[in-house]
């Protein structure tokens, strides 16, 4: 599912009255919600649902593929998904 598609399905899940462009407004109101969250917070809790989490990255040495040289790879920050149960039970099934 893409983001198009996500919006053609909560628009149905709100019924006649909504629009496309509200429901478009609903996703990314969501989606922005959950990055102010991370930057704030560095994790959004959605019970039932799951837990996004920022998650640091060591330095580390890695390797040019093309060259085979070694590489120094910066630290850095990485967005983690931890789902919840009620979302690993709803998928598994």
């Amino acid at each position: 599912m893409n983001k198009s598609e996500l919006v053609d399905m909560v628009q149905t899940e709100l019924g006649e009255e909504c629009s496309k462009a509200h429901a478009e407004r609903v996703v990314n109101s969501v989606l922005n919600g959950i990055g102010t969250g991370l930057k704030s917070d560095a994790m959004v809790q959605l019970v039932g649902f799951g837990t996004f989490q920022v998650k640091d990255r060591k330095a580390r040495v890695g390797r040019n593929p093309q060259t085979n040289e070694p590489i120094q790879i910066p630290a850095s920050k990485s967005v983690g998904f931890r789902p919840g149960t009620k979302l690993k039970e709803g998928i598994s099934t």
